[in-house]
């Protein structure tokens, strides 16, 4: 996508309301595939082609003609092939964020929502599961009337649980996996990889593709701090007094090992491993995700 087609995630998030957001994200995104001159690979991701002359015109997508002024059919029009169930972490971590309109929730909300929105447009069945310690709210894969207001409104609910037990969740998420379907999990994933490993793997075993989504503030990549600070963490209240001068090559090594442990682990069992920056454009994250579904 061209540079100038993108949203600064911080001018996005001056929209409070999480639908409009989606929707404006979503047609920015659209927008933008169609001006890049790489359309042709990403509009694979949209189920979007473009219309040869001689082709039932029945199958035009005039909504998409009004706003780009080019003819382009959309694919698998009355099809509901597909299922997608989005795992999203709202325990207090998430909550995090050093910008002045977002945090990682946020980011992540903004995300899940316009994914949901878009796969409602594809008439595809999309299901959202909700967790901090345990699963809070749970809402099987569908496609019908008022699904997707459901998704955005579990979606707005700010993160409030007290910590996270990822791996005792995934495994209480498990039995509620009744039909195979193209799973996202988003979460910082802020703990120990090695206990969920075996419920990841379970995980992917009962869905047609897993991918693990990694949301991180940029300080939490960077230990950018200005001077030396008092860090509370948000889940246990736990204080620690830092100086990032002395601690930034120690702390890096350790992130550093942390998030290759989980690309490679994720990359040993079939498991799409993504990690994004919250300074990232939200439709460059959309690209990855819709390009790792359409492969």
């Amino acid at each position: 996508m061209p540079t100038a087609a993108l949203i600064d995630p911080e001018a996005l998030h001056q929209i409070r309301n999480l639908e409009v957001r989606a929707k404006t994200l979503l047609q920015n995104y659209l927008r933008g595939i169609h001006r890049s001159e790489h359309h042709g690979h990403s509009t694979e991701f949209t189920e979007y082609r473009q219309y040869i002359p001689g082709e039932d015109t029945r199958n035009l997508d005039w909504r998409l003609y009004a706003r780009t002024d080019r003819h382009y059919i959309r694919k698998y029009e009355d099809e509901t092939n597909h299922r997608f169930h989005i795992l999203f972490d709202q325990s207090r971590s998430m909550s995090y964020g050093t910008t002045e309109n977002y945090n990682k929730s946020d980011y992540a909300a903004t995300l899940a929502a316009t994914l949901a929105y878009h796969l409602e447009q594809q008439h595809d069945a999309t299901g959202l599961t909700t967790f901090d310690t345990r699963p809070t709210h749970h809402i099987p894969p569908r496609y019908r009337p008022g699904q997707l207001r459901r998704i955005l409104h579990h979606l707005e609910m700010p993160p409030q649980g007290e910590g996270t037990d990822l791996a005792a969740t995934l495994n209480a998420i498990l039995p509620l996996m009744r039909h195979r379907s193209s799973t996202i999990l988003i979460s910082d994933v802020l703990t120990h990889p090695e206990p969920i490993e075996q419920p990841l793997v379970h995980l992917r075993a009962r869905s047609q593709a897993l991918v693990l989504l990694q949301i991180l503030d940029p300080t939490e990549l960077n230990l950018d701090l200005s001077g030396p600070a008092l860090l509370e963490d948000l889940e246990t209240g736990d204080t620690l007094h830092i100086d990032p001068q002395l601690a930034l090559k120690q702390y890096k090594k350790k992130l550093g090992a942390h998030l290759s442990h989980l690309e490679s682990f994720c990359s040993s069992n079939d498991i799409q491993y993504h990690l994004v920056s919250t300074d990232q454009p939200l439709e460059l994250t959309l690209l990855k995700l819709l390009k790792t579904y359409a492969a």
